[in-house]
């Protein structure tokens, strides 16, 4: 008698591609953006001789840098249906990610950098021999409020499609 054929295998899952028209969309440039100033806000936090508040404003900045990172990787390599429940709603998840996140922990952590700027104002008179951290502290300062720019308008983008009656990102 003939051999029963073996059982059929897991479904082949499809090959990696990038989803060039999210790189190209509006949602996609803001992201971009967004991960390179808050890169460049963590790091030169991180880069300095930091205290008190600026922990809060390091860990948040880290925070919605790395779920930044994830929502852009699902997003660029289409995957969100593999997120279980928030890929089903990828547009709502990004919509509370951008404003709640995004713009609340970005602002925090610019206020907290900019009042330490002024904090350490003095410190750029000419003539002053000491380690000065107020240009690091301004520099984080304004990286931080142009993410924080950029996370509403990302925000706004994803609210006006979900207004729209529009369910996907792009």
């Amino acid at each position: 008698p003939p051999a029963a054929p073996p059982p059929p295998g897991p479904p082949a899952r499809g090959s990696l591609s990038l989803h060039r028209a999210y790189l190209r969309s509006p949602l996609g440039l803001l992201r971009l953006g967004q991960l390179a100033l808050g890169a460049a806000f963590w790091v030169t936090v991180a880069a300095h001789k930091y205290e008190g508040a600026a922990h809060f404003a390091l860990f948040a900045a880290v925070l919605v840098w790395l779920l930044t990172l994830a929502l852009f990787g699902l997003s660029l390599l289409g995957r969100w249906t593999l997120v279980p429940w928030l890929g089903s709603r990828w547009l709502l998840t990004n919509l509370v990610h951008d404003l709640a996140l995004g713009v609340g922990l970005y602002a925090a952590a610019t206020g907290i950098m900019g009042y330490k700027a002024g904090r350490k104002s003095y410190c750029n008179l000419p003539g002053y021999s000491q380690h000065c951290l107020y240009g690091a502290y301004l520099s984080a300062s304004v990286c931080g409020g142009i993410a924080a720019c950029l996370y509403l308008f990302s925000g706004l983008y994803c609210l006006a499609r979900r207004c729209r009656d529009q369910r996907d990102i792009i």
